[in-house]
């Protein structure tokens, strides 16, 4: 297993899993494979479409900066007992993003995501992510333009009643509507995320793959460049 990534888990005594693989496990099931699917299909449209089909003007300027806030529901897959296990009850949060057009076809998203509200047991997770992210022109209706992205990062978990907390590779799929309301703010409506936290554990000799998903909606202000 190759090492530089490790998993970390905080509780009674400090426990390091050296060498986490940022691999998707084998254990991601159909509903994630299908999900990954989608996504490589959108991305694949949309490079095809940047070598098939000339900029509009309206996206065709240089460098910009978008910086935004976001709220979040979020299916945590975990419920206890050091097993991944869908939960009934959703974990809400705040977030932060921003995202950097070089041009039309480059662009790179960050968030950081505090999912803190409607805790069972103490249970909540972060999430710190970072990557590509590709509108779909071609799409384009109204004033909406869809995306898709795939970003990498961490996330963390905090165990029930308080026992530990663990950061984990999180690899995380998505994409949404991009609604622009004037010259300078848009808004997520909605952005779509499904992760993967591959070699998962509590820190028992067991690993799983944990499989959060959600939706947020957000509001971002353009505060360097020209659409």
């Amino acid at each position: 297993m190759p090492s530089g990534i490790s998993s970390t888990l905080y509780g009674q005594g400090p426990q390091t899993f050296a060498g986490m693989d940022v691999l998707v496990s084998q254990q991601t099931p159909t509903f994630g494979r299908s999900s990954i699917t989608l996504l490589f299909l959108l991305l694949l449209a949309g490079t095809s479409q940047a070598r098939a089909q000339v900029v509009p003007s309206a996206y065709a300027r240089g460098l910009s900066i978008t910086a935004g806030g976001e709220a979040s529901a979020f299916q945590p897959d975990y419920t206890g007992y050091g097993i991944p296990a869908s939960s009934t009850t959703y974990l809400y949060g705040i977030g932060a993003y921003v995202d950097v057009r070089f041009t039309p076809w480059v662009q790179i998203e960050a968030e950081g995501r505090w999912l803190r509200f409607n805790q069972v047991d103490g249970i909540y997770e972060d999430n710190y992510l970072i990557g590509p992210r590709l509108p779909i022109y071609k799409l384009h209706f109204w004033r909406a333009t869809p995306y898709a992205k795939v970003l990498v990062g961490y996330g963390k978990l905090n165990f029930e009643n308080n026992n530990g907390w663990g950061r984990y590779t999180a690899l995380a799929y998505g994409g949404g509507l991009d609604v622009k309301l004037s010259k300078r703010i848009s808004m997520k409506l909605p952005d779509f995320e499904y992760q993967q936290w591959p070699n998962w554990s509590e820190g028992t000799n067991s690993t799983y793959t944990l499989m959060p998903y959600g939706v947020s909606i957000g509001v971002s202000y353009r505060v360097l460049g020209r659409r």
